[in-house]
Formats: structure tokens, C-alpha cells, sequence
């Protein structure tokens, strides 16, 4: 089998935990596989190195924010190298340039557009481990660039596509993908598999094991996804293909994300395009819009409700604040103090009464529902924040997800 195996900050933190990870490449090695690692800065790094570049100015150059963050990684995959050959297995580290991954030019968050894998190929079928330093590229000129936050785990998933591994595992310092936040509900499950789609709706949500970018990468390019721990050899949680997944539960996780605030329009005029001319003006200001909720139009004026994340409440109130000096929206409000709890499962698809569940247990605990937005696998539903761990319990015990 041809593996690529990510580590993350916590996971190469400092020497000791470098040789860790070399332990376990070695022994993946061992049993006959062909390994691939990507690894990221040793945890602190990245930040000391944007420390000194303030140090100069408070707005550097991204392109040469790119060049200096992007030896983090360097020195990592260059020090795991060293300790694996010292260990007596071939190891050879490689940079993103090295490794054949080439990005846009949007230097600090860059977006991978191909990957040559003649260099890896080439060293794995001379019997090397080849150890990838993750977060980078380059561009079509030549640049270095990084790919922005989760970049390791996005360069690991893009690899493991290019070379069609047969596994792609992330270790964090997280045992795997849980029915909900453990700190909440202690009895919360890991759980053994979990579908793309499900497990995009679980890390929009607020679930923070794997961001969005890998995940629909990795359902992109069809590769399989396991997250595990990098502290212990306890199984992790494979995200894979629906068809993939034999026991589909009705409800695979909850999740619970308190980064949000709720706009409230008053006395919008009920004119054709005023949805519109809102909207648009609110996406140029990079507002990002979540649930949306329009009354029935009355005396020529409607209101309108909608989420945005907590960082974008100001960008949102000086836009709103432009229709009300044109006197198109009376009047407005906003609550910072509410979430979002939702329940995931593809198993939702093909059974009824599941949403109805979800509002029974929280009249149980007399929590009010603001709003709800539904999916074919997802309901969502707003809720004041002071509630919101008891929603998370309520839910979990409602769908008997500890079973």
C-alpha cells in the first residue's frame, strides 16, 4: 500500500515528538508500505516567524510572508529526514517546490492547481520515505507561496490524489471524529466511519478535526481519509464514500457553533430587488450569510432575519447602516448572544420524523428555536447561547448517539 501520513504542529512540537513520528513512519515502513509523510512547523513556529516580521513592518509583503513562513515547514521535514536516516531508513525531505505542487498566486492563501509527482515517485521506487514539507507551493513563475490555514492538511490530501494513494491519514492530537464534542457530552462516541458530506456539514459547523478545503478535496479526488492521534495506536475515524458506509445511523454527530450573531431588518420596503441589492452589497463586503429568514410582506414593508459569523458583524452593520440613510430599511437590531446547533446523518435521508425529534427535545428543555434551516442531512437550529451545551446533551440523548 502507498500511505501519506500528515502530522501536524502538536504532533512534531519539539525533538522528542519528531522522533516520535519518526517511530511511527519507520514502523508503517516496516510492514511492507510505501510512505509518504507531509508534516507542518513545530507548534509556535509560524507565529514567531510573523513575530519577526512585524518586528519590520505591520504590513509585509505577502510574497515575502510567504518565503519566510514556508521554512517552518522546511525545518521540520528536513529534521524528521535526518532522524529516519539516522535510524537506518532511506529518507529524503523535499519542499512543496520539490514535490511538483503548483498554486495560484494569491500568496498567503494560495490554491493548489496541479501537482507533478515525478520527483516522489521517483524516490519511492528507490525505497526512500519521502517526507513533504506541507503548507507550500509554488507558482507557475516560480514564487513560493503558502496555502493558508489547514494548509498542511490540504497538501497531504492533494498529494495522496496525485500519487492515488491507497490511504491519506491526518494525525492530530485528536483520537478521531466524535458524535459530539467529548467536553460537553463526556459519553459522546467515536465514531469508526463517516461520509464526505456528512463530515463537511460536521466542519462548517463548527467542528474544528479537519477543515472544509481538505475534506472537499478529498471528495474531490476520491482519496480515503482517516484521522487518528499521533500519542496513541488507537484506530481513527475513516472518511470515505457514502457507499462506503454499510450502517448508515440516522444521526451521525451534533454540532454546536457559537461564532455567530443574528441580524434582525425591520420595515424593509416590499419592492422587487431589495433582497437582492442587500445580499449582493453584503457578499462585496465579504460578509459571509447563513440562514435566512423573509416574512410575508405587509403594508408595503417586510422584515428580514439572517446569520453571519461573529468577525463579520461589523463589515454587516455598515452595510445595513447604507440602507437606512436611504431610508429603504426602517429600522435594525442585532444579538451576538446566540448558536447554532445542528444535527448531521445521511441516515436522515430516507427516514421521517427526524427533524420533529430535534424540536420535541428541545421543547422538553423549554429552549426557544429562533430559527431553522434544513438539509437533505443536516437540520440547524438557532438558539440563545446560554443554552447551548444543554441543547448539545438534550440532542445527543434524543438520537441515543453514546449507544
Amino acid at each position: 500500500m502507498l500511505i501519506v501520513q500528515k502530522f501536524g504542529g502538536t504532533s512534531v512540537g519539539d525533538l522528542e515528538r519528531i522522533q516520535n513520528v519518526a517511530n511511527r513512519v519507520s514502523k508503517t515502513k516496516k510492514e511492507g508500505h510505501d510512505v509518504v509523510v507531509v508534516v507542518s512547523a513545530m507548534s509556535g513556529e509560524t507565529n514567531k516567524l510573523i513575530g519577526y516580521a512585524e518586528h519590520y513592518s505591520k504590513n509585509p509583503a505577502r510574497a515575502e510572508l510567504d518565503m519566510l513562513l514556508s521554512s517552518g515547514e522546511r525545518v521540520t521535514a528536513a529534521l524528521l529526514a535526518i532522524a529516519l536516516n539516522e535510524m537506518g531508513f532511506s529518507a529524503v525531505s523535499m519542499s512543496g517546490r520539490k514535490a511538483g505542487i503548483v498554486t495560484d498566486s494569491l500568496h498567503t492563501k494560495a490554491r493548489i492547481e496541479e501537482i507533478d509527482p515525478t520527483a516522489m515517485h521517483e524516490s519511492l521506487k528507490e525505497g526512500k520515505i519521502v517526507v513533504v514539507a506541507g503548507f507550500q507551493g509554488v507558482t507557475s513563475e516560480g514564487r513560493v507561496t503558502t496555502l493558508g490555514r489547514g494548509g498542511s492538511d490540504l497538501s497531504a490530501v492533494a498529494i495522496a490524489g496525485a500519487l492515488k494513494a491507497d490511504l491519506c491519514e491526518i494525525y492530530t492530537d485528536v483520537s478521531g471524529i466524535f458524535t459530539t464534542d467529548p467536553r460537553i457530552v463526556p459519553k459522546a462516541k467515536k465514531l469508526d466511519k463517516i461520509s464526505y458530506d456528512e463530515m463537511l456539514e460536521l466542519a462548517s459547523l463548527g467542528a474544528k478535526v479537519l477543515q472544509n478545503r481538505s475534506v472537499e478535496l478529498a471528495k474531490k479526488l476520491n482519496v480515503n481519509l482517516v484521522t487518528r492521534t499521533s500519542f496513541t495506536d488507537e484506530e481513527g475515524t475513516l472518511i470515505t464514500k457514502e457507499e462506503n458506509i454499510m450502517e448508515k445511523p440516522l444521526v451521525s454527530g451534533i454540532a454546536l457553533d457559537k461564532n455567530q450573531a443574528r441580524i434582525s431588518l425591520m420595515g424593509v420596503k416590499d419592492r422587487p430587488g431589495i433582497a437582492s441589492e442587500i445580499f449582493n452589497k453584503l457578499a462585496k463586503a465579504g460578509v459571509n450569510i447563513d440562514m435566512i429568514i423573509q416574512n410575508v410582506g405587509h403594508d408595503g414593508s417586510t422584515n428580514i432575519d439572517f446569520t453571519v459569523p461573529v468577525g463579520d458583524l461589523h463589515d454587516a452593520k455598515a452595510v445595513v447602516d447604507t440602507f437606512i440613510q436611504s431610508g429603504d430599511i426602517k429600522d435594525d437590531s442585532y444579538n451576538d448572544s446566540i448558536c447554532k446547533v445542528s444535527i448531521v446523518g445521511v441516515g436522515m435521508k430516507s427516514h421521517t420524523g427526524v427533524a420533529a425529534k430535534a424540536f420535541t427535545a428541545m421543547a422538553n428543555e423549554n429552549i426557544n428555536i429562533s430559527m431553522i434551516s434544513t438539509s437533505e442531512i443536516k437540520v440547524s437550529m438557532v438558539i440563545d447561547e446560554k443554552y447551548a451545551e444543554l441543547a448539545v446533551r438534550s440532542l445527543h440523548d434524543a438520537y441515543e448517539l453514546d449507544k
